[in-house]
């Protein structure tokens, strides 16, 4: 078996895989699932054969039988400057031996991201999917719990809204990440974005720090008591995919109650369904959606690999001056 860079003749063949893949979950499985599926390709969709993407493929017998692809974070960064990579798709063509092909395919991409500069690659897997074991082999070690919440139909259950709810501002950004370091774990933002500006360079159109045109397809507000304890913001979805509500706050009652209706009440008349993607350490978000009308769609778990160690630049110490007098 030989791994090598994808080329354009590979197209066709990662995309008849990539298509098998979808077919097969869509057949069996409940409709939650195949909805996400449907989102899962649209948010990890084969990019083009760029600087922006690495894709490697394995080949036997003259054959493709695997690929991976990877990008940099955020996704569409240069991949010449980019220092964190996230793993996208990673595929082994029915009939082949994905306890062989897959850890390959994996092990190819970690030695060709440390040789560009990379120091670390993280990935999202579906908790019991069966390529997790071709990531741990390899080295990649759980980091955090992710579950994806969704509602046809989300019911407010108050019009209590928190006290210091006010859009966002020029300026927010920082607030906003101070609120991200309050309710992350440290061994997660350290690994994520241990400063504001690796932060913010991972949400360059998410966060407060890109301002925007904000209108009915996007709205978003912070809860500010001095200090900012909140955060949501709503989305519209197009096509298939559902609205999106994201949120941050302080685990004090009743804050996720009150931003969870308030969040809710930006959907408005929409009669799109409305999905939600939570941390494990946001379990009182979780719980206060689960109370209106949304459950849990799929649970995800986080991965991450340190390809080189940070290695912090030495303190000079100042020597002893002798002194005349």
């Amino acid at each position: 078996m030989k791994i090598r860079a994808a080329g354009l003749l590979d197209l066709a063949r990662i995309e008849e895989m990539h298509r098998s893949s979808d077919i097969k979950l869509s057949e069996a499985a409940p409709p939650a699932a195949r909805l996400w599926t449907l989102l899962s390709s649209t948010l990890s969709a084969l990019l083009p054969l760029s600087q922006e993407t690495l894709m490697y493929v394995a080949e036997e017998n003259g054959k493709v039988v695997g690929f991976i692809q990877a990008s940099g974070q955020p996704l569409g960064l240069d991949l010449r400057r980019a220092r964190v990579l996230q793993v996208l798709n990673l595929q082994v063509a029915d009939g082949s031996d994905s306890d062989e092909v897959a850890p390959a395919l994996v092990q190819h991409l970690c030695n060709q991201a440390l040789e560009r500069g990379a120091l670390r690659l993280f990935v999202r897997l579906p908790d019991r999917d069966p390529l997790l074991p071709a990531f741990r082999v390899q080295g990649f070690r759980q980091y955090a719990t992710e579950q994806v919440v969704y509602a046809e139909k989300p019911r407010q259950r108050s019009d209590h809204y928190p006290e210091g709810l006010r859009p966002v501002k020029r300026g927010d950004d920082r607030n906003v990440y101070q609120l991200y370091r309050k309710v992350t774990p440290q061994g997660v933002s350290q690994l994520e974005a241990p400063t504001y500006r690796e932060w913010k360079a991972l949400h360059p159109s998410e966060w407060t720090g890109a301002l925007g045109p904000r209108g009915a397809d996007k709205q978003e507000h912070v809860v500010d008591r001095v200090e900012v304890v909140g955060w949501v913001r709503m989305q519209r979805g197009s096509g298939a995919r559902p609205d999106t509500l994201q949120f941050m706050a302080l685990p004090e009652s009743p804050l996720p109650a009150e931003l969870a209706d308030f969040g809710i009440s930006l959907l408005g008349d929409s009669a799109a369904p409305a999905w939600s993607s939570l941390r494990h350490y946001d379990s009182h978000m979780i719980d206060a959606l689960r109370g209106r009308g949304f459950t849990v769609l799929l649970t995800q778990l986080l991965l991450v690999k340190e390809l080189a160690l940070r290695v912090p630049k030495p303190v000079r110490e100042k020597g002893l001056v002798p002194s005349f007098g």
